[in-house]
């Protein structure tokens, strides 16, 4: 029998009633939500329940409900390109059009989402029962060579971004695939950080490179964030991060959001990711879930991720251990690669408040965990950019 096919066959243990009541009492956001790549897909829609072996999809509103997730960063993600000005306008038109899919997301459940700019509005919006939808860039490359629109990105609602994502582009050296072209920062990366700490904008340096995440955190007035990342000490990857610079973000008043993914070796099988890629962008809806049920097939053979919830939470805990409960988040990749054996969607997230509980962290440490870490960190870009503008 497969671990996946093994784990499936054992039910999570029930939540305890108290950890559930606080789960659906306090704050939860998730800082890494690729579910933007899903809202063009034909027949696909925010606002019905869909089953991860159908549609491969991690995320929609009914399952938000379910797993008491109030809202998080949806993400603008670009992938990398050539550095030439065909590349850029494909890159700017891909990325204003995945921000025009997010707005229109918000517009079809306007009952149930809004858009959420500064933290007192993540605030307000959770607390008239509203979904919060927060703004995310994933890869700078849409930019072009100038940090110009960014601020025209920040006008539409962007409150985090990355410089880069896998391969280095005209800001910095990526973490996944890099050449080291810069050493870190480009100059026009230098004046990246500038702009994003002028506008207001909290960096994420989860794909950033060892030297360009050191050269952002001494050049950034305001704390810092990795959205999607893990320790390194417990498994040795580059998108991962050591001690030491762990350390060092969370002495700056950052945090680091526990990514699912890179806490073991992935099985990356061509067929399998091609069932992904094929899905995501042709398929109609009874093709998706043919599609859905290959690649559920595919994984019983051989997880793509194969790690499950016990190992999530060793690297949570970690983290925990090494930064205290004022440096650490929940930032899974739900849609982007992440999820965990035993718990492939959002509706499974109150067995992480449940684990919490079980370890002995309080109902406060468990909120900062959360949300409060995030929201302190957007209050801290948003006060060190007022005097800038």
């Amino acid at each position: 029998m497969s671990l996946l096919l093994a784990l499936l066959a054992v039910a999570p243990a029930p939540v305890p009633p108290a950890a559930a009541r606080l789960h659906e009492r306090i704050l939860t956001l998730d800082t890494h939500l690729d579910t933007p790549v899903n809202l063009g897909r034909t027949g696909w829609t925010m606002a019905e329940r869909h089953r991860f072996a159908d549609t491969i999809t991690q995320v929609d509103l009914p399952r938000m409900a379910e797993g008491g997730l109030d809202g998080g960063f949806f993400v603008i993600y670009t992938p990398q390109g050539e550095l030439t000005p065909a590349g850029y306008a494909e890159a700017k038109a891909h990325a204003w059009s995945r921000a025009a899919w997010i707005r229109a997301m918000v517009r079809e459940s306007r009952d149930r989402m809004e858009l959420a700019f500064t933290a007192a509005d993540v605030r307000r919006i959770a607390k008239v029962g509203k979904r919060v939808v927060l703004q995310s860039i994933e890869n700078s490359y849409p930019l072009g060579p100038t940090v110009a629109t960014l601020r025209d990105f920040h006008e539409t609602g962007v409150r985090m971004a990355g410089p880069v994502h896998n391969g280095d582009n005209q800001f910095a050296d990526a973490a996944s695939r890099s050449k080291r072209t810069w050493g870190g920062l480009s100059p026009l990366g230098r004046d990246w950080v500038r702009e994003a700490n002028r506008l207001g904008i909290v960096i994420d340096l989860s794909h950033a490179s060892d030297d360009s995440f050191d050269q952002v955190l001494a050049l950034s007035v305001a704390p810092i964030v990795l959205s999607h990342s893990g320790p390194r000490a417990l498994f040795d990857h580059s998108r991962n991060l050591d001690d030491a610079r762990l350390k060092a973000l969370a002495a700056k008043g950052g945090v680091v959001f526990v990514n699912s993914v890179f806490l073991g070796p992935r099985d990356s099988r061509p067929e399998r990711d091609a069932v992904g890629a094929e899905l995501i962008e042709h398929a109609s809806p009874r093709e998706a879930r043919e599609m859905g049920h290959e690649h559920a097939r595919l994984e019983a053979s051989g997880p793509g991720n194969p790690v499950a919830f016990d190992r999530y939470m060793q690297s949570v805990f970690y983290l925990l251990k090494l930064l205290g409960p004022d440096h650490v988040g929940i930032g899974m990749d739900w849609d982007g690669g992440g999820g965990l054996l035993d718990m492939p969607d959002v509706s499974g997230l109150p067995r992480i408040t449940a684990a919490l509980k079980a370890a002995g962290w309080s109902d406060a440490d468990v909120e900062k965990i959360w949300s409060g870490n995030l929201l302190r960190v957007m209050e801290a870009v948003e006060k060190a950019a007022a005097p800038q503008r």
